[in-house]
């Protein structure tokens, strides 16, 4: 039992305690006990009929004789619900008293107003008395206002803020009570109210002479929070002490109507807007150069501007915020601060009239420099700001409408750079000393350097910006070199044709016209280099294949330019080829080979592979113009030792060729090139004219692209073939007509065989005549 009772004590203490956990529970503690007095007895009622139930059923089951006991149980409940009905009787009786007197109450309330209404003069005699208490307490104030202000002045003065600030706070005070006191007496009465503003005037000039020195203090706040941080921590503190003053002025005003004059101040409010524009001037003022007196004026602007702000935010994040409270959240503050008057600035500089290099330089700055390491995004500054929360510096339609004019100045200003830069080339081309030649030897002009340079710089300076805008300035960069190129071939046809005019001028052609053809190859090395490093995708450009097939052209004009000229030189001696002055020992051939030497010692500074190419089209029209010079019949031989003669000679000048090709370094077509005059000789060197056929079929096996005009030919040189057998053989040939493949290069093709026509028969008549007669 005792261990049952110190449980329920336990269960109690703990629900005590829980209905007591704060202080404003203790005002409850009668309700409390009430509601668990009732609980109780509901309990003891329940406990009570439960046992009374309980003997009922012990009693029928156990000693249903026992009827006596039975009964008693029936009398017990009936006593308790008699008792019942009679506390319920008594309430109802307590309710109608308690009814009766409220009744009465009001009745005399009401009999009581008119003895209210007579009081009134008490209530006046009362506020009255308010009133006066007011005066007499701020009398000593009132006497000492004139002294209290000049104290004030001087605290202003001498800079002692809060002290001031207390002085002021003191006037105002007096002030606002009288002037409350004379609104509750008579608020209607504004001649004693302007009694009191006129005796007070001069507290309102101690109020904006003290808030001036306190937004001196704010304007120079960066300065004054590292020298006397205590001076700014004083100005907080009378800010914050006006907005709660502030504050308190409001809520009397919503319960009485009265608000002092000059309020509310904000002042806090006043202080944001002040240390907005100290920020703004700050920013504004970094200009100091302009345009003209500094071509890098924006560089400099934007450079001091950038150590400014990080300069300054580290300041406010070491020492000004512990100046603010901290609900001010100082930093955050002054870090949007900082960004909204350098969005205006930057906005500002977008309206001017920027050059090109002055928008890839803003641009840089806002899209890069603005929110790295070295400013806003600064290791000092990331802790205590979220610099992906930021605002853009500028909209993006304006960051595209700056790179549109730049893209527009920088087409307009390359364009400008590359016609510059051929025509310095085309100077150099009439000078009359050689070109300057690389590391490897080979000539070349500074016209690819100077041209990949601007490329580079400002390919450089768009990588800086945006990755996609480096990519169209590269597509611009490249189409503006396939029209460069265009231009470039114009040129140097141009050069050509003004050349041919006087084969003396310049003194140079050939050199620099190997310098051209060597450009282009530095084109192409220089234009993938530049796609290679500043392109991301593997797509080729759409001015790939026009670029390529420009140079191409210009390489394959230049050299066939260059073998022109080798050909001048070539034609008097090719023109003797297969002619009675060649038969009785000219030395055409070998003038042919030692010219075709000497130029091909200067086309060795052509770069690879076009020397090459060059050596192979040289030999090759070497080639075509002996066989042109067999197949002009210049010659029809008379006898077989003419036959012989020529065919010897033929076969040791194809020799001669193919010694001097291969020393060129011709490719491997040197043999069956030089071979189709060693095969045509061997037509010419057969004795027996029986087996002319045989011979002629060999020759056309091995060069199917000969025609039946071109057999005929050769047989009318030989000079001993009949009408008859020149019949046969090309009716044999063209029964037997030997396919040609295309396989290997054609060297008849482009060979044609002289007609004669009525005119020129008639011409040879007249001089075979008119020999005849001499």
């Amino acid at each position: 039992m005792e261990e049952t009772s110190r449980e329920a004590v336990a269960t109690a203490v703990q629900r005590v305690a829980g209905m007591l956990q704060r202080s404003d529970q203790l005002d409850k503690v009668e309700q409390y006990r009430r509601r668990e007095a009732r609980k109780k007895a509901s309990v003891e009622a329940r406990l009570k009929l439960w046992k009374t139930w309980s003997s009922i059923d012990g009693i029928i089951m156990y000693n249903t004789a026992n009827t006596f006991a039975f009964y008693a149980a029936i009398q017990s409940q009936l006593d308790g619900v008699r008792t019942g009905l009679t506390q319920l009787h008594t309430a109802l009786l307590d309710v109608k008293d308690i009814q009766s007197s409220l009744a009465n109450v009001s009745k005399d309330w009401r009999q009581s107003i008119n003895t209210i209404e007579s009081l009134k003069d008490v209530k006046d005699a009362v506020v009255q008395h308010s009133q006066l208490a007011a005066a007499v307490e701020n009398l000593k104030n009132i006497f000492s206002v004139p002294e209290i202000v000049l104290e004030t002045k001087q605290l202003i003065e001498q800079g002692e803020l809060l002290q001031a600030h207390r002085k002021l706070m003191e006037l105002e005070c007096s002030r606002d009570d009288l002037m409350y006191e004379q609104y509750r007496m008579d608020s209607k009465n504004t001649s004693d109210m302007n009694l009191i503003s006129i005796y007070f005037e001069e507290v309102q000039g101690l109020s904006d002479e003290l808030a001036k020195q306190l937004w001196m203090v704010l304007q120079r706040s960066m300065v004054t929070v590292r020298r006397d941080p205590t001076m700014l921590v004083s100005v907080v503190r009378i800010i914050e002490r006006e907005e709660k003053l502030d504050r308190r002025m409001v809520d009397r005003k919503k319960q009485t109507g009265f608000i002092p004059p000059g309020r509310p101040k904000r002042w806090k409010d006043k202080m944001f807007e002040v240390l907005e524009g100290t920020v703004s001037t700050r920013i504004e003022g970094t200009q100091s150069v302009t345009r003209e007196a500094d071509k890098m004026w924006l560089v400099r602007l934007l450079e001091i501007t950038r150590k400014y702000v990080l300069d300054d935010l580290i300041i406010v994040k070491n020492l000004m915020v512990q100046c603010f409270p901290p609900h001010y959240n100082t930093f955050n503050r002054f870090f949007s601060l900082y960004h909204n008057a350098v969005s205006a600035r930057v906005k500002e500089l977008t309206l001017e009239d920027l050059e090109a290099n002055e928008i890839v330089s803003l641009l840089t700055w806002v899209l890069n420099t603005y929110k790295s390491v070295e400013m806003m995004g600064h290791p000092d500054l990331s802790s205590e700001f979220d610099i992906n929360q930021l605002e853009p510096l500028l909209p993006q339609e304006v960051v595209d409408d700056l790179l549109s004019k730049y893209v527009k100045t920088f087409t307009s200003n390359i364009t400008g750079w590359l016609r510059k830069a051929l025509e310095t080339d085309k100077k150099d081309w009439l000078k009359e000393t050689e070109p300057e030649a690389d590391q490897d030897g080979y000539y070349q002009t500074t016209l690819p350097a100077i041209v990949f340079q601007m490329f580079e710089q400002n390919l450089q300076v768009a990588a800086q910006i945006d990755g996609d805008f480096k990519e169209q300035v590269l597509k611009l960069c490249l189409k503006q070199m396939n029209s460069f190129l265009m231009r470039y071939r114009e040129e140097v046809v141009a050069y050509k044709e003004e050349h041919l005019k006087d084969r003396q001028l310049p003194q140079c052609y050939i050199q620099y016209m190997i310098a051209i053809i060597n450009n282009c190859q530095t084109f192409k090395e220089s234009i993938n280099s530049l796609k290679r490093k500043y392109s991301q995708s593997s797509e080729p450009f759409d001015s790939d294949i026009a670029i390529e097939r420009t140079l191409g052209e210009v390489v394959k004009e230049g050299c066939q330019f260059l073998l022109d000229e080798v050909f001048l030189d070539l034609e008097n001696h090719l023109n003797e080829l297969l002619t009675r002055k060649w038969l009785a020992g000219s030395h055409s051939v070998d003038t042919i080979c030692v010219t075709v030497e000497d130029y091909f010692n200067d086309f060795n500074k052509v770069k690879k592979p076009f020397n090459q190419d060059m050596t192979n089209e040289a030999l090759r029209r070497v080639v075509v113009e002996y066989l042109k010079a067999v197949i002009q019949k210049r010659i029809t031989f008379k006898n077989a030792d003419e036959r012989k003669e020529g065919a010897e000679r033929m076969i040791k000048e194809a020799e001669q060729f193919k010694f001097l090709f291969k020393k060129l370094a011709a490719g491997e077509n040197t043999d069956r090139l030089c071979g189709s005059i060693t095969a045509i000789a061997e037509v010419f060197k057969l004795t027996d004219p029986t087996l002319l056929f045989l011979e002629v079929t060999t020759l056309v096996s091995k060069y199917p692209d000969i025609r039946e005009d071109h057999i005929q030919a050769l047989l009318a040189v030989r000079g001993d073939a009949s009408r008859e057998m020149r019949q046969m053989i090309i009716g044999t040939l063209s029964e037997n007509k030997v396919s040609y493949s295309g396989s290997t290069q054609p060297i008849f093709k482009d060979i044609t065989v002289p007609t004669i026509t009525m005119t020129t028969m008639t011409t040879m008549t007249s001089m075979a005549t008119a020999k005849l007669l001499k």
